[in-house]
């Protein structure tokens, strides 16, 4: 029983989501459709009917009071989780007793991010996104929603039963010859033939890397390519993901297997080929009648269980790219002059082998539009601002960033008059915005509409040139298909050798083998470089045919759910300021560290962390970059000092003396991060 919907202020669905329980369960409510082909709109207005009254209830409340409710639970113990992002109201539901409301929280901010990283500065404006997130076109609205339903079922699935989306760090694969290799052919071969080409219209590739499942096993980034944060490349491994998911369970090899295939294997008895009839050989070519040795049919008695593993194999292939249609993302990019979040790039996802997936992402042609596009955005932003008496007393104070605005920003719209970009509607407004700024009226309140009304242009003026134009089949404004088929074949041709072993590894990138003698009593630990966004942890390996060293089947599970439980415990308590937690839980001893160091390495004092309320943003890089936050807030005793932050989260037997278990996370925590000193991100 789960769902998450996103609706306007006038309880128009904007975009929904529902598990089968919750959409049996409104469809009894309110009745399914009776007409062919109408299912669709007649499930938006039950679900518009059955949120109706709430969202209109959120809306009173902030108009009358200007505040509303965070959440609240029914008789039939439903949970409600709402936040209103502007004029866009979030609502996520959980019916079931899966998720509480930090989860639900996290999958609202987790849903904004994505649809951030969709659609861009376009999510400034809620009258432009309201039309992006519900187009009029049905089949258009269709496929959309389709596509953002999978990225939020794919998060979902990754967040319950992968470590480095449970933690929200890059996990990479541990092997450092190769990652080295892989990242040398990256930047000399791939990166430098593609950005040499005439046939990458004017995109330059800034950042390539490759991933095994979610694993990052070599990564990228051109010289004068900003750093891609954490928070946008997981969100891009999850689009990855959801482009060509991974099936894990269906590549599992246990020994049974191995025995069951290293025999003779099934019977297999020779059919002759059928003579061809006088039509085939009219209709086929002459070419075409040439069979290759391994064409011949045969007929075989085949194993059932084999005969459903290789049909269930048949899913995993790969299917052929569309290298024509790049999927648009908005990057957070940082240069001399600033931080620019929500600039355009072209995201190219080329699978490898099942599993194995190259990603490249390139800079758009005319992104400098877009820094330009976000200056003024800032400017009249903190102008309406200061005029609402939210920042400082004296509205005068945004006269000097217009006035230093005014002459680009004429000289912006005046560029934009040659293209196929209808700025019209922008150099109106922006004409009675002097009028009224630089005339008579003055910096006075009476500006406040016409700043929200100047924003809406610029951000239409944002959309026209990276949304509508990524839609148009005009002339090509990407890498073309045959450069990128070439790429594919040059990752693959490096890989060809490495491939069953990367999917293994994948699966086995770090064991509690190497850890046991060392730290006797350890069942399991996380540690992770939250100035990197880098995380270290064994693996979890929980099918019932494979067995590990935390069991096999439900002893793997129950001991993978504690680790679920201790990351959301020690959130809570990092969320009330605490940077050290100890506990025992009956027969295991829980400890989680946060603390920073120096550049050097060496370990900084403790300071008091900030309280964050019960209803704030959840911890995490996914929903906002706490821990970024955290080094700035850190960073203000410490003038000139490079600041890292890392957590580590360790698990042992109860048995063990707690001065034994803090000595383990001494040690553990020094020795982790020594063999990968290489900056492989």
């Amino acid at each position: 029983m789960k769902c998450l919907l996103i609706a306007s202020e006038s309880a128009e669905v904007l975009f929904h989501w529902t598990d089968p329980e919750f959409q049996q369960n409104v469809q009894q409510q309110y009745g399914a459709s009776q007409e062919d082909g109408h299912g669709l709109p007649a499930f938006e207005d039950s679900i518009s009917t059955l949120f109706a009254p709430i969202i209109i209830s959120c809306v009173a409340m902030v108009e009358r009071l200007g505040d509303s409710y965070a959440s609240f639970s029914t008789e039939n113990n439903h949970i409600y989780v709402l936040h209103q992002f502007d004029e866009c109201l979030y609502i996520a539901v959980n019916g079931d007793g899966e998720e509480d409301e930090d989860d639900l929280r996290r999958k609202i901010y987790v849903m904004k991010k994505m649809i951030e990283v969709l659609f861009g500065m376009v999510t400034l404006s809620s009258t432009l996104l309201r039309k992006e997130l519900r187009p009029q076109d049905t089949e258009q609205r269709e496929r959309l929603w389709k596509q953002l339903q999978g990225l939020l079922e794919t998060y979902s699935h990754l967040r319950e039963n992968d470590q480095s989306f449970l933690i929200e760090a890059v996990e990479r694969l541990i092997h450092p010859t190769l990652c080295e290799q892989c990242i040398e052919f990256l930047e000399r071969r791939l990166v430098q033939q593609l950005n040499s080409s005439g046939e990458r219209a004017g995109e330059e590739v800034v950042h390539a890397f490759i991933l095994v499942h979610t694993k990052l096993l070599a990564f990228y980034s051109s010289r004068n390519a900003s750093t891609l944060v954490t928070s946008d490349l997981l969100t891009l491994i999850i689009m990855a993901q959801n482009m060509y998911p991974s099936s894990t369970d269906l590549e599992d090899t246990g020994p049974e297997d191995v025995e069951s295939t290293s025999g003779s294997g099934p019977d297999v008895f020779y059919t002759p080929e059928p003579s061809p009839t006088e039509g085939d050989s009219d209709s086929s070519s002459g070419s075409s009648k040439l069979k290759k040795a391994n064409d011949i049919p045969v007929f075989e008695f085949v194993d059932p269980d084999v005969q459903m593993a290789e049909d269930s194999l048949q899913t995993l292939r790969v299917p052929p790219p569309d290298p024509s249609t790049p999927q648009r993302v908005f990057l957070e990019v940082s240069n001399k002059e600033g931080l620019y979040p929500m600039m355009p790039h072209s995201m190219y996802c080329l699978p490898l082998w099942p599993g194995i997936t190259l990603v490249l992402l390139t800079k758009v042609s005319n992104s400098a539009v877009a820094m330009s596009v976000y200056v003024f955005l800032e400017a009249f932003a903190k102008l309406e601002k200061r005029l609402r008496g939210q920042e400082g007393s004296a509205a005068t104070r945004g006269q000097p960033t217009i006035h230093d605005l005014r002459g680009k920003l004429d000289k912006f719209i005046k560029a934009l008059g040659p293209s196929d970009i209808q700025s019209a509607p922008l150099l109106n407004v922006w004409t009675e915005f002097k009028n009224r700024a630089f005339g008579r009226g003055g910096f006075t309140k009476d500006l406040i509409p016409w700043c929200k009304n100047m924003k809406t242009q610029l951000c239409g003026v944002y959309r026209q040139c990276f949304l509508t134009d990524s839609r148009s089949v005009d002339s090509p404004r990407h890498l073309s298909p045959g450069l990128q088929e070439r790429a594919q074949t040059l990752v693959q041709e490096k890989l060809m050798d490495w491939k069953d072993f990367l999917l293994v590894k994948s699966k086995r990138n770090i064991t509690m083998v190497s850890y046991l003698e060392e730290f006797p009593g350890l069942i399991h630990f996380i540690c992770v470089d939250r100035s990197t966004g880098q995380m270290i942890a064994p693996s979890l390996n929980i099918t019932e045919r494979n067995s590990s060293e935390l069991g096999k089947g439900p002893v793997a599970q129950f001991i993978k759910g504690k680790v679920w439980e201790l990351v959301n415990t020690t959130r809570r308590y990092l969320q009330k300021g605490y940077s050290t937690v100890t506990l025992r839980d009956g027969d295991f001893y829980f400890c989680y560290f946060l603390w920073f160091e120096s550049e050097t390495g060496f370990k900084l004092d403790a300071v008091d962390l900030p309280i964050l309320p019960d209803d704030s943003t959840p911890i995490g890089m996914l929903s906002w970059d706490y821990y970024r936050k955290l080094q700035r807030f850190y960073s203000k005793n410490h003038q000139g000092d490079v600041v890292r932050c890392f957590e580590l989260l360790t698990i042992h037997l109860g048995i063990i003396p707690s001065e034994i278990i803090l000595q383990h996370c001494r040690q553990l925590a020094s020795k982790l991060w020594e063999p990968s000193r290489n900056p492989l991100l």
